[in-house]
């Protein structure tokens, strides 16, 4: 060491400008930053008067020629491959500045949760690879605000990220019995979510949208399931495309990859609320089964009171039970129709008395009876598929409402989130 009395240790002044954050690796927990790095020390044997050397107060020097403190930064895991300055500034009282130019690649804890609104603090520790405590002391050249202060001006349209703050302190790092003099900033930089919020919320929430809306195609149609099986294929192939984009880390999963996976899981709500409504309105229907007493009562009763079902026009939304119902409900226009015949075939029974009628009027008889028949089994087929189908929308509108309170829920709650983290 270049000092006189080697009981005194050399001081070593460190100030640094941040001058591009390179890249995040969120997955290797790696910090790739470029730093112009200046140092200072006092070599108390270069000292000369300038008046004695024609003036000369100051001059360059090789580095390699020169003793140098082994200033290191402790968190870095790769080597530094930036352009080195070979040469040093030595004043005539001795105290020599380094400039240096340094890709540091760092290892830094990145929490990733709240991406792409995430803030990252991460640590440069300075200090002395091979001296203690004894030999060399380290200590800020600028203030942390001032440092803070020139790296913002280069940060400024530095991509994705810009600088918050830096901060740091001076502290004693030891091992053993012996103590190392260590400087530690802390450098907050928050992460610019303008680029994630146009290529994958927005985006998101356009396809949310038209899945909302395809609750207003008609829920007895194919064509809505059909439409929902293509807009959760669509969502799927964005979501690949989107994964490039996204960070991993063994360590926890992004909000926003949480809410993309909610996203597709209201989706297939979705579907399976759609297979349930096209099952009630098709599958029972076509058994031409009787609505159930029990549903009857709950659907059209309680349900759409409480959904406040607009019924359309011409339809009671009175609940007849099967004991309400005459046994002669059916009274059909085919009913009025064939009355008349079957008077009429009475009365020729009537007139002939016991006589056996024509063979040509049982046949008609037999044939109106059969229409009959047919034109009730009509009617009966076209009122159940009415109640089914009553009950059908029914669910529908309430299955609906309760999508649409999960998906504000959800939207207030990470929208909430978010805001509170934009905020700290």
């Amino acid at each position: 060491r270049p000092a006189v009395n080697l009981s005194n240790p050399t001081v070593a002044n460190i100030s640094f400008t941040l001058y591009a954050v390179l890249g995040v690796n969120e997955k290797a927990q790696l910090l790739t930053t470029f730093l112009w790095l200046r140092l200072f020390w006092h070599n108390e044997y270069l000292v000369w008067a300038p008046e004695e050397c024609d003036g000369v107060a100051r001059i360059s020097l090789p580095v390699k020629e020169l003793w140098s403190p082994d200033i290191i930064v402790y968190e870095f895991v790769d080597d530094d491959v930036s352009q080195a300055c070979p040469y040093v500034y030595v004043n005539h009282t001795g105290h020599i500045r380094w400039d240096r130019m340094l890709r540091l690649v760092s290892a830094c804890n990145l929490e990733i949760f709240s991406f792409p609104f995430d803030v990252q603090n991460c640590t440069f520790t300075f200090g002395s690879y091979m001296h203690t405590i004894r030999d060399v002391r380290v200590s800020p050249a600028l203030t942390f605000s001032e440092m803070s202060e020139n790296s913002k001006q280069y940060l400024e349209a530095s991509g994705e990220w810009e600088l918050v703050d830096i901060l740091g302190e001076t502290s004693i790092l030891q091992f053993g019995v012996d103590e190392w003099d260590i400087i530690t900033f802390w450098v907050v930089i928050r992460r610019r979510p303008v680029l994630y919020v146009v290529n994958l919320l927005i985006p998101s929430s356009f396809l949310m949208l038209i899945d909302i809306l395809s609750f207003y195609l008609p829920p007895h149609s194919v064509d809505r399931a059909s439409f929902k099986m293509t807009l959760i294929l669509g969502y799927t192939v964005f979501l690949l495309i989107m994964n490039d984009l996204l960070p991993s880390t063994a360590n926890g999963t992004p909000l926003i990859g949480i809410y993309f996976s909610v996203c597709l899981a209201l989706m297939v709500i979705s579907l399976l609320e759609t297979v349930i409504i096209t099952n009630v309105l098709h599958h029972s229907s076509m058994k031409y089964q009787e609505v159930p007493n029990w549903v009857r009562v709950v659907v059209f009763k309680y349900i759409a009171t409480m959904i406040c079902y607009r019924w359309p026009e011409g339809v009671s939304p009175t609940i007849k039970t099967r004991e309400d119902k005459p046994e002669s409900s059916n009274g059909s226009a085919g009913a009025s129709v064939i009355q008349p015949v079957s008077q009429a075939a009475d009365r020729h029974r009537t007139y002939s008395g016991d006589t056996v009628s024509l063979p040509e009027l049982q046949l008609i008889c037999q044939y109106l009876k059969d229409l009959r028949a047919h034109l009730l089994s009509v009617q009966k087929e076209s009122e159940l598929l009415d109640q089914w189908c009553h009950v059908g929308y029914v669910l529908d509108f309430l299955l609906f409402r309760i999508y649409l309170l999960l998906i504000s829920c959800y939207a207030m709650v990470i929208i909430t989130m978010w805001c509170i983290w934009i905020s700290q």
